[in-house]
């Protein structure tokens, strides 16, 4: 809650600097940079520390968080995905060209609560895209335009500041507006669909008696703080977005 907590209170300062001119516009800038840094940080720190929290409490089934997995992947019919090993610490994902669910060292094998809702939580994900989850489908969709406008928008932007003494400069940077603006999109898209994957998973650990009542809360704590990464990239997004349009603004 304490990242919330800070988001309120940094949009609070935002709204002050940009309505009653606490600084000007060169405060409201710093603010917003400032912003954009601190809280996907804070939000990294927060999944890091609760997941090695709960990654000392095993579960009382004593399964690992890839048998898990394939339970879950079987009850739902899944049979044809895969489910793979990839080394990192939390770089577990569902990849739907290949159909297969990569989990990370710090989870395959696992037995903590910690690694079981992950493991579950990509579960979810694979079960969205067989039932053609719309969320899913539309975050599918937008991934070839949101890769070409993630690289690129910079350096149209940049191009549009050394061109800023011509008219076509300004084209240029409304042009990297609208490429950012689309990669604000795909982050919209995607935060319902980490949210559903998340409580997907929580209802498969309760009704499956995967996970026991008492070790529930745990495994919601690691996914709320995973489902945070994605509220707060998604905010320091909007900010780099509110960034630019006052630069443009500046100028």
């Amino acid at each position: 809650m304490y990242i919330m907590n800070f988001a309120a209170a940094f949009m609070r300062y935002v709204h002050y600097y940009g309505t009653r001119g606490g600084g000007g516009n060169y405060g409201l800038y710093i603010l917003l940079m400032a912003g954009m840094l601190i809280l996907p940080l804070i939000a990294q720190i927060n999944v890091s520390s609760t997941f090695s929290k709960y990654s000392r409490i095993g579960n009382s089934r004593g399964l690992t968080a890839d048998q898990v997995a394939r339970m879950i992947l079987d009850a739902n019919g899944l049979y044809n995905i895969r489910i793979e090993r990839i080394k990192g610490n939390l770089t577990d994902h569902f990849d739907p060209r290949t159909n297969v669910i990569r989990l990370s060292d710090s989870v395959y094998g696992n037995r903590s609560v910690a690694a079981i809702g992950v493991a579950a939580h990509e579960c979810g994900h694979a079960c969205q895209h067989a039932e053609n989850y719309a969320p899913i489908i539309w975050r599918s969709k937008l991934v070839p335009v949101t890769n070409i406008c993630s690289t690129l928008w910079y350096v149209v932007f940049i191009i549009g500041v050394f061109l800023s003494t011509l008219t076509i400069g300004t084209y240029f940077i409304y042009i990297s507006i609208a490429m950012f603006l689309a990669v604000v999109l795909f982050q919209l898209v995607t935060l319902p669909c980490e949210l559903n994957a998340s409580n997907r998973a929580l209802k498969t650990l309760r009704m499956d008696c995967i996970l026991e009542e008492k070790e529930l809360p745990h495994a919601r704590k690691v996914l709320t703080a995973a489902a945070l990464t994605y509220v707060t990239s998604l905010i320091a997004s909007v900010l780099q977005l509110l960034r630019l349009l006052l630069s443009v603004n500046r100028r």
